[in-house]
């Protein structure tokens, strides 16, 4: 691992990969008008500018990493195939249908279970989805294997947990989709990390399964950052939860783990304007060559307060604190 405080220099090869076209470009920075989200990295190479790139930096994770874990393994665990939606709906409240819907995500092995509307700017664009409703899905890495983050070729643990939690995300809603299914009613998973028509992370913060941290990642008040995300897109009457905010933002401002931890200094620490809306931001130009070399990296995730065990509850009473300190002026 490079070291924060030393330099770190891109393969020359690696770079040689990367488009005209900046990847911050593709992503919106720097746009002042709300637009849908550009089909990008993770996506099918024909559909996005760094097509190239995506498939050079796939093909060099395999010799050393290996297809055991991958959920590019067709022998791998992500679920049934589909079944057919049954021809007599099963008649239920949206309350109900809620109520069983996530206990049958929990069930199944889910850890975060949240339900939003299906809005159009979280579909990319050229993309279409008719199902008005979202069960986002969250679960959870297993936090000791995350912390050896970034992997190396003699040590693969934090990246076969990214493929395991990526493939149990898989499982998650290919079962829940057939579930869905069997009751009359239409169901699309969505399992990742392939992107397909759905930008995840601004639904999942919709169903107040977190906020986004300063990583570019969401924040969880139960597991930090330490999760990965799928979906389910349904015409089930449901519920929908709200956005849960729990003062990420005030930790975030203050905070430099993750920025001061990134080797190519790709984590800005204010705020930037991305398609319309000042959030967080993670310079893409920078952070994928290192991402490239070391196995999908996680560095940022795994040295994350909020996502260190037993730490939340201490950040979260700080922020408690803040704010009645705040309101006593």
């Amino acid at each position: 691992m490079t070291s924060p405080t030393e330099s770190y220099t891109p393969d020359p090869e690696l770079l040689a990969h990367m488009p005209d076209i900046s990847g911050n470009a593709v992503n919106g920075l720097g746009e002042t008008s709300p637009s849908r989200p550009r089909p990008f990295f993770w996506h099918p190479p024909e559909r996005q500018t760094h097509g190239d790139l995506q498939q050079y930096i796939v093909t060099n994770f395999r010799p050393a990493a290996g297809e055991d874990h991958s959920f590019r393994n067709p022998e791998v665990d992500r679920g049934p195939p589909p079944v057919a939606v049954a021809e007599t709906r099963v008649e239920q409240t949206a309350a109900e249908w809620t109520r069983e819907l996530k206990q049958f995500a929990l069930a199944n092995e889910a850890d975060l279970v949240g339900i939003t509307p299906l809005l159009p700017d979280y579909v990319f664009e050229g993309y279409h989805v008719e199902e008005p409703n979202l069960v986002i899905i969250g679960v959870a890495h297993d936090f000791e294997r995350l912390r050896q983050a970034p992997a190396t070729a003699d040590n693969l643990a934090a990246y076969h947990d990214l493929h395991d939690q990526y493939n149990r995300a898989a499982r998650v809603v290919h079962r829940l989709s057939n579930h869905i299914r069997s009751q009359g009613y239409a169901a699309k998973p969505f399992p990742g990390p392939m992107a397909d028509a759905l930008n995840l992370i601004p639904p999942a913060i919709a169903a107040g399964l977190g906020e986004l941290g300063k990583h570019g990642s969401l924040i969880n008040r139960q597991y930090g950052s330490g999760f990965r995300l799928s979906a389910v897109a349904t015409d089930v009457p449901l519920l929908f939860d709200q956005p849960a905010p729990f003062g990420v933002d005030e930790v975030c401002t203050r905070c430099q783990a993750c920025s001061r931890a990134c080797p190519p200094d790709a984590i800005a620490d204010v705020k930037q304007m991305v398609r319309g809306t000042e959030k967080w931001y993670v310079d893409f130009d920078k952070c994928i060559p290192y991402f490239g070399e070391n196995f999908a990296c996680g560095i940022c995730i795994a040295v994350c307060p909020w996502t260190l065990p037993g730490v939340a509850d201490k950040l979260l009473l700080q922020v408690a604190r803040r704010q009645v300190s705040d309101e006593r002026g």
